[in-house]
């Protein structure tokens, strides 16, 4: 046998041990033995680069590329579930889907969900060709090369009980397993980096990473629940889920078809209790119709399928003792205090910190250290106090109540309470280093000016050797060509975003927005009048009044010059203002519907451009209705009753053309 056979030998065998090892959960090989297939291969293709596939076992660990993400389109929309935490609510939704089949016998596939990241791949002649994630539901980011290092993701199909289609897409969700949570938290603990506060919010932090060396290590897994094409091989999802399992795929296998109401409620009452013996994170149940053709018979609301719904579990409750309350400064200078605890475990995860919110919260809770205090993890996800022990003692309670500080932790300033706010915030935002660094990562993010080369860990590591003092300083790294290059491309970012990304306080996306197409430019937003601007339509008094005492800051004012010097956009560009007009001006609309030509965002930004205002619910105050396909029967209901007209997609761009 040549080394080129060998190679495909190699392949062959090491994708079937994957496949034992992450879906099976059962090694037919020692560590050992795999470990030296590995080095073999990778010795034979070293030696033979023309034998090169990307879908080779030795291309698991990931490459140095950095590619940014590009952000594709989803064939199908991934749209979100209805979800409640009320079995009320299940029994209704037994009984409209028995109701919208006209009394058709029809089977629930019930099965556990999971608390990841979605993700949907896509296979074409057996090999994984596309990997994106849910994105808004229309458009996702493409993290192929990162899934990729997912050892539980399949790159080449197994011949399973069913032909495999040519072409098909299966949704899942992206993990991190607890104990793979818990080693990293360790590592970054011991190391100095800031803890990850869940599983999800890991996986999800390690999905996004630049480096899929770094995707690798984590250890991430997949649990696929859901497939789609135009030859899938049943007219069951259970079964299709089944076959998928055959094909290499990880499928639970603690799907249950249920033939009544009453297993469904069998099944949720055995996992509330059960799922904390997993090995990874869920919080509820998700119920399906099982009939692919009863799913497409009942149909979409415009936000989510009629034929299926999630039912979330409870937040689950511990006892322990409170040590001592720590105060955080944020982004904006909230400051937020924080309960450090006895360490217990909580929805399957080491609880140690627990947020109090705020003074009027901490005043409520009567805490003192000492104290046995109440923890429930909200959303099974940020742990917080709700209360403590209600025997009429305080434990080992020690002293006079803890009460809120009255200066800033970091910097000593006086902290401040506006009188409609709940929290206190340090007003020294230009020298208080939280403050600084956190204005730093709020504007080099996503939505903002998008440098994603630059995460919290450079921008901490910056500051502190005084490479970072504010902002601007991002537009002179040079020593790194790769960093450099992604801030250069910043500098086409719209003056919108521009906006956002200066980190005003309670100036959030849809305020940047607002005020960039109302005064146009930075210079006219700095010379604006509180008047001025609260004759912007949705800017109240509080905005108006941190708009203008930022521009009255020279420092403020002097970083806005630094940055025009770096070619940043202050002002809209003669595109965009060509793009505005008045046509829909003081028009309140509510979108409604599936769309074809364009996604709902970026029709709510076409309503934004031409003068009218997105609204999420109908009432008489509607000018119209921008109806897509499949628009929910209580919205079409409440526009007939209310006179409300229904525009559609194609009369909507008609109008806003002329």
């Amino acid at each position: 046998m040549d080394e080129k056979e060998d190679i495909l030998n190699l392949r062959t065998q090491l994708h079937r041990y994957n496949y034992d090892y992450y879906v099976m959960n059962s090694p037919s090989v020692s560590d050992m033995e795999f470990d030296k297939m590995m080095s073999r291969l990778q010795e034979l293709e070293d030696r033979h680069p023309e034998m090169y596939d990307p879908d080779s076992p030795t291309q698991r660990v990931g490459s140095d590329l950095n590619d940014e993400f590009r952000t594709v389109p989803h064939r199908h929309p991934m749209l979100s579930l209805a979800n409640t935490y009320n079995l009320t609510e299940i029994r209704d939704f037994y009984q409209r889907v028995s109701d919208g089949l006209h009394g058709q016998p029809f089977q629930i596939c019930a099965e556990l969900k999971y608390d990841g990241l979605s993700i949907s791949l896509h296979y074409r002649n057996g090999r994984l060709e596309q990997a994106v994630t849910r994105g808004d539901g229309i458009h996702g980011d493409d993290v192929t090369a990162n899934v990729r290092t997912i050892r539980s993701i399949p790159l080449v199909l197994e011949t399973g009980t069913a032909e495999i289609p040519e072409e098909f897409e299966i949704r899942g969700e992206i993990l991190l397993p607890w104990q793979n949570f818990e080693r990293l938290n360790a590592e970054r603990e011991q190391s100095g980096e800031a803890l990850f506060a869940n599983p999800r919010n890991a996986a999800s932090g390690t999905l996004k990473s630049k480096d899929p060396k770094v995707v690798s290590r984590r250890g991430l897994d997949a649990y696929l629940y859901y497939l789609l094409g135009d030859t899938i091989p049943s007219e069951g999802h259970f079964e299709n889920m089944e076959t998928a399992r055959s094909w290499g795929f990880r499928v639970s296998r603690d799907m249950k078809l249920c033939n009544s109401l009453e297993e469904v409620w069998e099944y949720i009452r055995y996992w509330d209790t059960h799922r904390r013996e997993l090995p990874v994170a869920t919080d509820g149940i998700v119920l399906k119709v099982n009939s692919i053709a009863q799913q497409k018979a009942l149909g979409m609301t415009a936000k989510s399928p009629r034929w299926a719904i999630a039912y979330k579990f409870q937040a689950e409750q511990a006892e322990t003792t409170l040590r001592e309350v720590t105060f955080q400064v944020g982004r904006t200078g909230v400051v937020t205090p924080v309960a450090n605890m006895d360490s217990l475990q909580l929805s399957g995860t080491m609880v140690h910190r627990a947020t109090l919110h705020n003074a009027d919260v901490m005043d409520a809770l009567d805490l003192h250290v000492g104290d046995r205090v109440l923890v429930e993890k909200g959303g099974e996800i940020i742990p917080k106090i709700v209360g403590k022990n209600t025997d009429g003692t305080h434990g080992e309670a020690q002293g006079a109540p803890i009460r809120f500080i009255h200066r800033c932790p970091v910097c000593g300033t006086p902290l401040v309470r506006e009188a409609e706010e709940a929290s206190h915030y340090c007003p020294n935002d230009l020298h208080c280093a939280p403050q600084i660094i956190g204005r730093m990562e709020h504007f080099v993010s996503r939505k903002a000016m998008n440098i994603s080369l630059i995460g919290p860990e450079m921008i901490q590591q910056y500051y502190n050797n005084g490479w970072l003092h504010d902002v601007s300083d991002f537009y002179r790294i040079r020593h790194d060509a790769k960093v450099a290059e992604s801030v250069a491309r910043s500098t086409d970012v719209p003056f919108e975003r521009v906006l956002f990304a200066l980190g005003i306080r309670f100036v959030g996306e849809i305020a940047a927005k607002t005020l960039a197409r109302k005064f146009k430019n930075i210079d006219a937003l700095m010379s604006a009048t509180a008047e001025q601007l609260l004759d912007t339509d949705s800017i109240g008094k509080v905005i108006a009044e941190s708009v203008v005492n930022f521009f009255a800051s020279d420092e403020n004012r002097a970083l806005i010059e630094k940055l025009r010097l770096a070619g940043l956009q202050f002002a809209l560009s003669d595109e965009q203002l060509a793009a505005h007009s008045d046509v829909l001006k003081g028009q309140s609309i509510v979108i409604s519907g599936v769309f074809s030509h364009h996604s709902r965002d970026e029709y709510k930004r076409m309503i934004e451009q031409h003068g009218g205002k997105n609204v999420g619910s109908i009432s008489a105050k509607t000018a119209f209705i921008l109806a897509g396909n499949n628009m929910g029967p209580s919205k079409l209901e409440k526009a007939e009753k209310l006179g409300i007209r229904l525009v559609t997609e194609d009369d909507f761009l008609t109008m806003i053309q002329q």
